[in-house]
């Protein structure tokens, strides 16, 4: 069973969101790296783009496939990650701490309400299988 964190908001596309103030980190979850498999590469935004809730913001590529990861929330992207650049397998190691993918500046924070709780996001992935 995949880990879940209950600190954590959950989209269906498999993200995680934790907010920090005005900003939310942003990764995916234990569940869409087990899926994916052995990560590969991943590629991100740059630092000052902008996007609205559900549009990708980059994608990851593993062994099995490439998946696009999408922001559950619209904003600007503050700071990436860019140890993934080098050691892509933190996304399998830690995706919920050191696989973390972006942090960004919450321009709608309403939207986190939308979100999956952890309970919520179980459920989800026990009924996609």
């Amino acid at each position: 069973m995949a880990n879940v964190p209950d600190n954590l908001h959950y989209s269906k596309d498999h993200e995680w969101l934790r907010v920090e103030g005005d900003s939310a980190v942003i990764g995916i979850t234990d569940h869409a790296q087990e899926q994916l498999g052995d990560v590969v590469y991943v590629e991100l935004p740059k630092a000052g783009e902008s996007f609205v809730a559900h549009e990708s913001f980059g994608s990851v590529e593993s062994v099995k496939a490439v998946s696009e990861i999408f922001t559950p929330i619209s904003g600007e992207v503050a700071e990436v990650n860019e140890s993934l650049n080098d050691e892509p397998e933190k996304v399998n190691k830690d995706p919920y701490g050191e696989g973390w993918m972006i942090k960004m500046k919450m321009s709608a924070p309403g939207e986190v309400d939308s979100l999956l709780t952890a309970a919520e996001y179980e459920d989800f992935t026990k009924a996609e299988e």
